[in-house]
Parts: structure tokens; sequence; C-alpha cells
């Protein structure tokens, strides 16, 4: 068995054996290393600025941007969420919470027999993946280029359905009424109903 090799004490190190690099004091750079120095900044005055003078000034986002949710409407006006709950299931971040509820004559608000009651995405938790959208069998859910979320308290950052819900356009009316005469939820999913009906002013 080859003998235990004992470490070095300290008094045995001998300074004199390390040796030292002697670094040069006083060097010349020149007027070529002045030059080169200079070089990289006026290169760049003349090149186009990648910046934006943001807020005042604000850079187009992408075509599929994932920005704030919506909750979107059909021509007529009612909602296409149907409460079934697959987005609160299919988001990894548990942002959304979803409460359904039931249609009645006198309170239509989306076709078929269901709509959401009750929606709500947590945008301290939200991760904007998309998934949600994907979920979707009613294409109720989709996202929009708006990406200035930030507030002053938690609270102003979990979205209720109404900061959610699309504003009403041209030939809407605001729900709750009766569906489309003649049609059902099918003829909604299809696109067949184009604008709202005049019978379906009851208000």
């Amino acid at each position: 068995m080859s003998e235990q090799l004992e470490p070095l004490k300290k008094s045995e190190i001998s300074v004199n054996d390390i040796a030292y690099t002697k670094m040069e004091t006083g060097e010349s750079v020149g007027l070529l290393g002045h030059l080169k120095g200079f070089w990289i900044p006026f290169s760049k005055i003349f090149k186009k600025t990648l910046t934006v003078e943001y807020p005042e000034v604000k850079a187009p986002t992408a075509e599929r941007f994932h920005g704030r949710h919506q909750l979107n409407r059909h021509p007529d006006g009612l909602e296409k969420c149907i409460g079934c709950e697959l987005c609160a299931w299919a988001c990894p971040a548990d942002a959304i919470y979803v409460e359904g509820a039931n249609n009645t004559p006198e309170n239509q608000m989306s076709p078929g027999e269901r709509y959401g009651k009750v929606y709500q995405i947590n945008y301290l938790r939200c991760v904007f993946c998309g998934l949600c959208i994907e979920a979707c069998p009613t294409r109720a859910l989709t996202m929009t280029n708006e990406y200035e979320l930030a507030d002053e308290s938690r609270e102003k950052l979990i979205f209720e359905k109404e900061d959610l819900l699309a504003p009403l356009r041209q030939g809407m009316l605001m729900p709750p009424h009766p569906m489309y005469p003649d049609m059902d939820d099918s003829n909604y999913y299809k696109g067949d109903v184009k604008q709202s009906h005049p019978s379906q002013d009851v208000k």
C-alpha cells in the first residue's frame, strides 16, 4: 500500500516559488486605439432606432397576440358563453372561475339551455397561454391585442363578466331577450343569425 501523503504545512510553502506577472503601467494607447474606441458609438448614430416613445407611441402587436380576454356575442346580442366551464378546466394556472345557470323564457341570455352567470379571470394568475381559447366549444372566449393591464390594486386585476363582455355593435340588442324567430341554438352556431329581429326587442 502506498504511503499516505501528508498535506504541506503553511511554513513549508515558500513565497519565492510563486511566479508573479508584472503589469505594464503607463502604456500609451495611441491615436489608432482612440479611433477604434470611438468607432462603435459613431457607427450606431445613423442606424434606425428600435425603441418607441411609449406610452405616447405604441408598437403594433402581432396578429395572433395573446392579450386580454373577451367574451363574444352572437350577431343579435345574445352571449356565446354557455357556462360549460371547459375553459376553467383547461386553465393550467386555475385563473378562471365560471358559474353556469339555466336560461328561462324571461331571462334568455344565450342560445340553448345554459349561460355563464358568473365569469371571472384572475390576471394575477393568468399566463396567457391560450389553452382556454382552444377549449371553448362555441368560440365565446377569444384574446384581444390589449396588453395594458397594470393597476393599483390586486382586486382590480380580477376581471368580472361585465369587464370581459364585448360591446354591443350595430344590429345587436342587450340581453336578456328571446332567440331569433324560428331559429334554434344550432342555427346560431352555424352563423345563420346575422342580426337581431324586431320581435326580439321586448323591452
